[in-house]
């Protein structure tokens, strides 16, 4: 089984964590979620407490175990996009998902990284689609 690293915006902003965790029920389905606490209802956008070498040291080691990456990047987010970046230093096959918002322009970075798949999608069942076929067709390393 697949193993995912889910990223989605957590200081960022929360406005989006019941889609975080549709998103997360769909990959657990398909593949083993290394980043389930990222949907945790107790999360806020104060993220997890504690030293934050801690949770750069837990997240960069759970990336290094990940097969593939998928992350939601509608809300901005710089550690969603440093954690894109090292996924791709890693060669690790990437989707990004974003749900286009008047309010909100994706990151010219992430949308024209030729190592990171980016599908844009309005609808649940959409994003759904996107992620069964990348986990489907991606090649692990």
């Amino acid at each position: 089984m697949k193993k995912v690293y889910f990223a989605c915006s957590v200081r960022g902003g929360r406005n989006d964590e019941d889609l975080y965790a549709a998103l997360v029920d769909v990959l657990r389905e398909h593949a083993e979620v290394l980043t389930e606490f990222n949907v945790d209802k107790d999360l806020t956008a104060l993220g997890t407490p504690g030293a934050t070498s801690k949770t750069y040291e837990r997240d960069m080691s759970m990336l290094q175990r990940a097969d593939i990456m998928i992350a939601e990047v509608t809300t901005p987010s710089l550690g969603v996009g440093y954690e894109i970046a090292q996924a791709e230093q890693q060669e690790k096959p990437i989707l990004a998902l974003y749900r286009p918002q008047p309010s909100k322009s994706l990151s010219a970075m992430i949308d024209g990284s030729p190592k990171t798949r980016v599908f844009e999608y309005r609808t649940l069942p959409q994003a759904e689609k996107a992620i069964v076929d990348f986990l489907d067709n991606s090649l692990v390393h």
